[in-house]
């Protein structure tokens, strides 16, 4: 194994997904990408695959599989990536995408994908009162507000609440997710790769819990002599 860790992080809206990652690349110092982040950059910047990405969004369409492996692809060949690992959030969400990440991160592969499990009450919960910045997308709720009138206390953007975070669409999203993963997770599960870590509880217990499935993972393939 390479120095630092190579992880996907999946889970539906509101498991805490973001939060994890970024606990996660401190942790292990390794990177932490993010799609979300990336395709809002591109946007910002207007790039060419940004103003794709922001064309079909508006048109209320999915971007596309070979949009998000292109910007997924042109990540992870950096050299901080490839030197040190990275956790990866929002990404793959489909066996398409999973089987293009495998052909990315050869010969290394990754070392373990986790699945944060949450109730889909406790997670309808989360995301009505879920606020989020309009310029970085840092996540906010009624419960655990920016410090400053709803200003953002990362970049000093906006913090709103989405419009599509009503009780229907949340609905929606979560049908979608589950039947879009559920072919994934057994993709994962056959391939020996899929950890399910149950992702109620404060932020520092769930952390907990992952961090442990890792190092345990880590200390099996130091045992077996793998390199």
């Amino acid at each position: 194994m390479i120095p630092g860790v190579r992880l996907v992080v999946l889970g539906k809206q509101g498991a805490g997904k973001g939060t994890q990652c970024v606990r996660l690349s401190h942790h292990y110092v390794v990177p932490h990408v993010s799609t979300g982040d990336m395709l809002r950059s591109e946007v910002k910047s207007r790039t060419s695959l940004g103003q794709r990405a922001q064309s079909l969004m508006e048109q209320g369409e999915l971007i596309p599989d070979d949009m998000v492996m292109e910007m997924v692809g042109a990540r992870l060949s950096e050299r901080d990536t490839t030197g040190r690992g990275f956790v990866l959030d929002g990404c793959p969400r489909t066996t398409r995408q999973a089987e293009a990440l495998e052909k990315i991160v050869e010969p290394f592969g990754l070392d373990l994908v986790i699945d944060l499990q949450v109730p889909t009450p406790l997670v309808m919960k989360r995301l009505a009162s879920r606020r989020v910045c309009v310029d970085c997308g840092a996540n906010y709720s009624t419960a655990a507000p920016p410090l400053v009138n709803w200003t953002c206390d990362v970049c000093g953007g906006e913090v709103i609440q989405r419009e599509d975070d009503t009780e229907e669409a949340i609905g929606r999203r979560l049908n979608l997710y589950e039947e879009e993963t559920e072919p994934l997770l057994s993709w994962y599960k056959e391939r020996r790769l899929l950890t399910e870590i149950n992702g109620t509880g404060s932020p520092d217990a769930v952390t907990r819990r992952v961090v442990g499935a890792i190092d345990a993972l880590r200390r099996q393939l130091k045992d077996r002599g793998d390199p």
